[in-house]
């Protein structure tokens, strides 16, 4: 079924002049919102929708036709940080690399306090559609800078977030800012996504996702058998590891990840969502 027409918004703006990983937040939030728009739609995003609707930019012609990849993810971290939020009311999130995610306007219980963290150039384009506020608040930082956790406040609970970000890094940094946040935030939780190695390959290579976008290098790859020892690797203070493939896709060839998923010599190659503990001392 094809997506519901648009709605009309009453401004329409130029499309943000990104670059390189930045750029993909238009990536996402096209995916985010075709889903939702769609009259058959399984997730639901009103303001990816009106984001998406108030920027004048030919989604289409660079990501290509929407797969729902972007959508799937965005309800998984959902459906694991609502239970969380009853669970550690006036808790912590931390969304890392948040571009125009709009989780916290998903999510938001009345009493959860939010940290969207990025670099410049992504926070001044959220804060053009998505002003910052008393509970969810914008840290211009990378997330490499370390310097972003002196801004949490920990003691209700914590919960890191980080879709679409690791790919983007050296493994040794991935692994040394899991470590800083394992020994930090005891009895936290963080969840993120990974590629399979033979998808960071081909980035490295040059992935044209159409003729007039290039994906960026997404330099970490990691397998998903091999997922629970790196990060024990790195932190002693990892308490527990679970990891699940993407669980919907609407378009082929992605939605044979849907069958690979069932055959363990094949599994290990799809991508994946990781939600970890952190241990208490």
């Amino acid at each position: 079924m094809s997506p519901a027409p648009l709605n009309p918004v009453s401004t329409v703006d130029a499309a943000p002049v990104l670059c390189g990983v930045p750029q993909t937040m238009l990536w996402t939030l096209h995916n985010r919102a075709t889903e939702s728009l769609r009259p058959d739609a399984w997730f639901r995003d009103p303001e990816a929708e009106r984001i998406f609707q108030s920027i004048a930019f030919d989604y289409r012609a660079h990501f290509g036709r929407p797969d729902s990849s972007h959508a799937t993810r965005s309800q998984m971290f959902d459906e694991a940080l609502r239970p969380w939020l009853a669970a550690h009311p006036g808790g912590m999130v931390v969304e890392l690399g948040c571009g125009l995610e709009t989780q916290f306007q998903r999510c938001d219980d009345g009493r959860v306090r939010w940290l969207c963290v990025d670099v410049p150039d992504a926070i001044a384009v959220r804060e053009r559609y998505l002003a910052p506020s008393e509970r969810c608040r914008h840290i211009v930082r990378s997330a490499l800078d370390l310097s972003w956790m002196d801004e949490v406040e920990a003691s209700k609970g914590v919960f890191v977030t980080a879709q679409g970000l690791f790919m983007y890094f050296p493994e040794d940094e991935v692994g040394r800012l899991v470590s800083a946040m394992a020994k930090r935030f005891e009895g936290g939780e963080l969840m993120f996504d990974t590629i399979p190695r033979w998808f960071s390959r081909k980035t490295m290579d040059g992935f044209d996702v159409t003729r007039h976008y290039r994906a960026p290098p997404m330099p970490w790859g990691i397998n998903r058998d091999e997922i629970e020892a790196a990060l024990r690797a790195w932190s002693p203070h990892i308490a527990s590891v679970q990891h699940e493939p993407y669980r919907r896709f609407r378009t082929f060839p992605a939605r044979l990840g849907l069958w690979m998923a069932h055959i363990p010599p094949l599994a290990k190659f799809l991508p994946a969502i990781v939600r970890v503990r952190f241990a208490r001392e």
